[in-house]
């Protein structure tokens, strides 16, 4: 099923995010994490797409096995990096033929060791000319991503949303956001989106902390901010496994449960392949149900008048 109409047959929407394992004993790991996760029932999952096409074998086969072995509903990463169009359109046929309706389309971060990307000949050079190009060949349901905290290559909100904006307008149907964990953050920046004329779904991406030290390097590569409470709460935790889990868990579950009752349409989680943090506040939300106590539509799409 196609991501953009479950979105517009219910509210909210839980999605996990996984990538593409390189052994075997990770593939087991990460389909066992599915299935552990399996009775929370997400709405769909997604596998990421590695520089350079160095994972795209396996974004497609997890992708598959996701859905044919476990009934998931999913969702294939495809970037531009590395990539000429008939590469491209030899991927989006693989992901056509087993059975998959959903593509998350990037421009994709450059290969390990390289500053800056670099468009190959006969590629694309932007998310939005690959939204561009999956939309004139395909039917599948494209989603973008968006940063809350700006894109770390724009030179302020404003240009940032106008080449978003552009995506969208290239056949983005919905959009999910990197990682954050000030909710103000999303809260300004959908508000300043609908502003720019962006009117699809904006799912908010959040990562519940099993590991601080893990999350600060992810943060670092993708220039999300810790804020400084959160900071001195973990550093207080004193490097200890259990109370950071503990701490990750119960944060990301009030902080999810506020964007559920602010209006958020969903909430994706960056689950990193494991299942206990994200299980526990995926678990804690369908129990506590805070989306009934909803004050306000922040993320949903811009109703036609």
């Amino acid at each position: 099923m196609r991501i953009d109409e479950i979105l517009a047959a219910r509210r909210p929407t839980f999605s996990v995010e996984f990538f593409p394992p390189k052994t075997e004993e990770a593939t087991r790991q990460l389909l066992e994490t599915a299935r552990v996760l399996s009775p929370l029932a997400p709405d769909f999952v997604s596998v990421t797409y590695g520089a350079g096409g160095s994972t795209r074998d396996g974004t497609v086969e997890v992708t598959r096995r996701l859905k044919e072995e476990l009934g998931l509903e999913t969702m294939a990463h495809l970037s531009c990096v590395g990539e000429t169009t008939e590469g491209l359109a030899a991927t989006l046929d693989r992901i056509e033929a087993a059975g998959i309706d959903n593509v998350f389309a990037l421009r994709g971060d450059p290969p390990r060791g390289q500053a800056d990307f670099e468009q190959v000949e006969g590629g694309l050079g932007s998310a939005a000319e690959l939204a561009q190009f999956i939309e004139a060949g395909w039917s599948f349901a494209i989603g973008g991503a968006c940063f809350p905290e700006v894109h770390p290559e724009a030179t302020d909100l404003d240009s940032d949303l106008t080449y978003l904006k552009l995506k969208v307008d290239s056949g983005a149907s919905f959009l999910i956001t990197q990682l954050f964990f000030d909710n103000q953050v999303y809260f300004d920046f959908v508000r300043a989106a609908r502003a720019k004329g962006i009117e699809v779904p904006i799912i908010a991406g959040v990562i519940p902390v099993a590991s601080y030290a893990q999350t600060k390097r992810i943060c670092g590569l993708c220039d999300a901010t810790i804020p400084e409470r959160l900071e001195e709460a973990f550093e207080g935790a004193g490097g200890d496994p259990e109370r950071e889990f503990e701490l990750g868990v119960a944060y990301a579950a009030q902080q999810c449960a506020e964007l559920l009752i602010a209006g958020a349409p969903g909430i994706h989680f960056y689950a990193l392949n494991r299942a206990p943090a994200t299980r526990a506040v995926l678990g804690s939300l369908r129990a506590s149900r805070p989306w009934e106590r909803t004050r306000g539509d922040v993320g949903a799409p811009v109703e036609a008048e």
